[in-house]
C-alpha cells in the first residue's frame, strides 16, 4: 500500500476502483495499515461498542486509534464509493478519519444515474445503495464528526446541491467484517424472472455482529436515484465504472431512490 494518498492509484475512468484492502487511518499526508482487533463477541453492537471497537485498531506503530484520535463526539458514516477512496479524500481535504471495513447483508453498491463532469469527461457515476434481498459485499465505514460528514457529502453534489442526503436505512444488514478475502456473489449467480432479481447461494456466515442501523449516516443519491438497466439493478462489484459507462449507461434510465430503498 502506498505511503501517501497522493501515490494511491485512482484513474478517474476507473473510480471508485481500487479501494483499501483492508483497514486505513487516512490523513491528508499518509496512509497507514490498521491491524485489527479482537472482534466483539455480540449480536448487535451500539454506538459506543463500535466507537470502542474502532478505537482498538493498531496503527503500525502499536498505538491504538483510541490514542490519536478521539472518537467520542463522531459518528459512523457508511463510504461505499469515492468517499472510501484515499486519493478522493485528500481532493476533498478531507480529516483524518479511519476506513473500517464492514460487510452489507441484503443491500448493494450501485452507480447512481446523475453523471458528474467532474474529473474527466464523460465524468464519473457516484455510488449510492439499493436493496438486494439475499446479496452481500464488503464495503468501508467511517467516524465522523457532523460537520465534516456534511462536507463530505456535500462533495457529491457537486453544482447541484442537494442531490445527495445523508439517511438512515431501513433495509439491510451492516456488520463488522474482518475476512478481507471474503467475495460478493458472482454475476451468474444472480437470475432474474423478469419481476424481480433472486441470489442462487445464501449468505456466508458471519464473521462479526450487526451495527445499529439507526446510527448509521448513509448518503443517497435522492434527486434521480439509481440507474435502471431494464428494471434490473447493475451492482458496482459486476460492473466497474468504465465497462458500465462504455456497456450499458442510458441517460435518462433511472429508479427513484424511494423504489429501491427504505429509510428510516
Amino acid at each position: 500500500m502506498p505511503s501517501s494518498p497522493r501515490l494511491w492509484a485512482n484513474p478517474p475512468g476507473n473510480s471508485p476502483l481500487p479501494l483499501p484492502n483492508g483497514p486505513v487511518w487516512f490523513t491528508a499526508n499518509e496512509l497507514v495499515e490498521l491491524s485489527f482487533p479482537k472482534m466483539p463477541e455480540k449480536g448487535e453492537v451500539s454506538l459506543d461498542d463500535l466507537r470502542d471497537y474502532v478505537g482498538r485498531f493498531r496503527l503500525e506503530n502499536e498505538k491504538t486509534l483510541s490514542e490519536v484520535v478521539d472518537l467520542n463526539k463522531r459518528r459512523p458514516l457508511l463510504v461505499a464509493g469515492e468517499l472510501a477512496n484515499p486519493y478522493r479524500l485528500c481532493d476533498i481535504a478531507a480529516p483524518d478519519m479511519p476506513l473500517i471495513p464492514v460487510r452489507l447483508e441484503n443491500i448493494c453498491r450501485t452507480w447512481a444515474d446523475n453523471l458528474d463532469s467532474r474529473d474527466v469527461s464523460p465524468g464519473i457515476h457516484h455510488v449510492t445503495i439499493a436493496k438486494s434481498p439475499g446479496w452481500w459485499e464488503r464495503s468501508f465505514i467511517t467516524l465522523l464528526e457532523l460537520p465534516d460528514m456534511k462536507k463530505l457529502v456535500s462533495w457529491l453534489d457537486g453544482q447541484r446541491p442537494g442531490t445527495w442526503a445523508p439517511k438512515r436505512l431501513a433495509d439491510g444488514v451492516i456488520r463488522l467484517e474482518n475476512d478481507m478475502d471474503l467475495m460478493p456473489p458472482s454475476i451468474d449467480d444472480v437470475s432474474w424472472d423478469g419481476v424481480q432479481e433472486s441470489i442462487a447461494i445464501g449468505i456466508p456466515d458471519s464473521n462479526g455482529p450487526k451495527l445499529d442501523l439507526t446510527s448509521i449516516m448513509i448518503p443517497i443519491n435522492t434527486r434521480q436515484g439509481c440507474y435502471n438497466s431494464r428494471g434490473r439493478i447493475v451492482r458496482c462489484a459486476h460492473y466497474p465504472q468504465t465497462e458500465f459507462h462504455e456497456t450499458l449507461f442510458r441517460r435518462g434510465s433511472s429508479f427513484k431512490w424511494n423504489q429501491v430503498l427504505d429509510c428510516i
